[in-house]
């Protein structure tokens, strides 16, 4: 005859999920605005123009920003000043949405390829290949995809 005393199964898996769940609704709750909320974008979306692109300055220097052209999904990036490409969004390896670039350096969240930033060529996988290029111009300080 066995007699224990404490938690069975049952309560320590209903515990452990309840306490997984409880930051995600917690963070949920939260009524201020400019919060961080963990999986939202930290930078603001860019707004298309009057001509339907992306304004020039919302795709920083040495950086790059995410925009959407129908079902696809774009990096624009700014290596240098006035030098603008872009690149189709998902990696290679998964189809993950590649974060824009920092460093020079163009990451996959997903397992962490890298590309270059000024390229797309492949630095680092699993991905077998670097970024495909999307063909852009800069019109009236506005990036047409």
């Amino acid at each position: 005859m066995s007699t224990t005393t404490g938690p069975n199964r049952r309560t320590v898996l209903c515990g452990l999920a309840a306490a997984l769940a409880a930051p995600g609704a917690l963070a949920a709750c939260s009524s201020d605005p400019g919060e961080f909320q963990p999986g939202t974008p930290t930078q603001a979306a860019p707004q298309p123009t009057a001509g339907g692109g992306t304004p020039l300055a919302q795709v920083p220097v040495g950086g790059g920003t995410i925009v959407t052209k129908g079902e696809q999904t774009i990096l624009l990036v700014q290596p240098t000043a006035g030098t603008v490409k872009g690149f189709d969004a998902s990696c290679p390896h998964q189809g993950t949405t590649v974060d824009p670039p920092q460093n020079g350096v163009i990451t996959c969240p997903n397992h962490f390829s890298q590309f270059d930033g000024a390229t797309g060529a492949l630095r680092k996988g699993p991905a077998a290949t670097g970024l495909t290029e999307v063909p852009v111009r800069v019109v009236d300080g506005s990036v047409q995809v």
